[in-house]
């Protein structure tokens, strides 16, 4: 009997892992099975784009996966019993139940809409392909003077907001938040996101913390109410509750809490990567969310899961911030470059230079789905399923 391992999520951590893991075994001997809810890949950092009618490809799943060896299964995770080994999933109208042996979790991160009352209600938000379409809908039936409120001085709010304001600039746009958005950038970059902004005419409100958002306007904690015409919630993100109800060790944030080797330190046939992941460093705590954290974390897994099932070892995650890509419309963008631990250097690339340097970092990723090595990997022969079953016994066997 072959041994299984599931994988949720195809993501910038669930895709390459479940790649890369089907690369080094023999597929006889190990079935690699993908679990994603949608049959294309969601490329988060372009939805703003998407929302504005740009032509940004959308590249099916099964196009990265042909070829692979890897089995993919369309539909939405229920639920996970890790004492039975049994991933619950509804797929085409019915739910069905998949047995592992190793479990990855890449289920990522989303949106927030829950925290603050009436956001899942009253605001959009772009998290997926179907919401980048609701938002491109909503902005195209707007007329001239309409106000467009973007709630968040995050990275996300801020592409939101320049994004609208340079491809609609009849509309009235407003960036509200709780903070300066983009304190955690240098300040040279500070300054001229600033500058972008104000030659925009996005309108900045910061220091405002929304408490509530009704039909057509937010209410301030202070009490005052901010009309919009259409409101974009981009005030952070949280993920699904899933790992915790699973019963998982996770974070008081719901992230789940692995080792250096991506390995949950509650269950060791579950291994958490990506958004999901709760990894401790000289960074802190946990990663900061985004998709440089799946592009670390799935190669590293795949190379853990793989070794275990052929009984070798690897060493622990090795992880360093590089930059943060950040796009001001299509004309403008800053690059803030970063040291290991997530500290700005005051180096920064701005205008369409960090464009240009964001979309190769873009587009690097897709070639990396596509290929998504080793590139001198060999497949190896799954040792007893007795052996590999857990890493204590795949040490003794190395």
């Amino acid at each position: 009997m072959s041994s299984r391992v599931l994988v949720l999520g195809a993501g910038y951590a669930g895709l390459p892992a479940a790649k890369r893991i089907a690369r080094q075994v023999f597929p006889g001997e190990v079935e690699v099975t993908l679990v994603n809810g949608t049959a294309d890949f969601v490329e988060r950092p372009r939805l703003h784009q998407m929302a504005m009618g740009q032509d940004v490809k959308v590249v099916p799943l099964r196009s990265y996966l042909d070829g692979s060896g890897v089995r993919f299964v369309r539909g939405w995770v229920r639920s996970i019993d890790v004492d039975a080994h049994v991933v619950a999933v509804s797929e085409d109208g019915g739910l069905r139940h998949h047995s592992y042996d190793i479990l990855v979790y890449a289920l990522g991160s989303r949106t927030d809409v829950d925290t603050v009352p009436g956001v899942r209600e009253h605001a959009l938000t772009l998290d997926t392909l179907d919401g980048a379409a609701l938002a491109s809908g909503a902005l195209r039936g707007l007329e001239p003077g309409a106000t467009v409120t973007v709630c968040g001085g995050g990275l996300t709010g801020i592409e939101i907001a320049t994004e609208v304001a340079e491809s609609l600039p009849g509309l009235d746009v407003r960036l509200v938040s709780g903070t300066e958005p983009g304190h955690w950038l240098s300040g040279k970059a500070r300054r001229h996101l600033q500058h972008v902004l104000d030659d925009l005419h996005v309108d900045v409100a910061d220091g405002a913390r929304v408490r509530e958002v009704r039909s057509g306007e937010l209410v301030l904690e202070q009490g005052r109410r901010v009309p919009f015409d259409v409101g974009f919630w981009a005030g952070g993100f949280g993920v699904p509750a899933l790992a915790r109800a699973s019963g998982l060790a996770v974070t008081a944030q719901g992230r789940a809490r692995v080792d250096s080797r991506m390995q949950s330190v509650s269950h060791p046939d579950v291994y958490v990567i990506g958004d999901a992941a709760a990894v401790a460093g000289s960074w802190g705590e946990e990663f900061a969310m985004g998709c440089r954290t799946g592009g670390f974390t799935g190669p590293k897994v795949a190379d853990v899961v793989a070794a275990r099932l052929t009984g070798r070892e690897t060493g622990p995650l090795r992880f360093r911030y590089i930059h943060e890509c950040i796009s001001l419309g299509r004309r403008h963008g800053v690059v803030q470059f970063l040291d290991a631990d997530g500290a700005p250097k005051p180096r920064i690339l701005t205008g369409r230079k960090a464009i240009t340097y964001k979309n190769a970092v873009l587009n690097g990723a897709r070639l990396v789905f596509g290929h998504a090595g080793p590139a001198l990997a060999r497949r190896r022969h799954l040792v007893d399923a007795g052996t590999a079953a857990t890493p204590a016994a795949a040490r003794q066997s190395a």
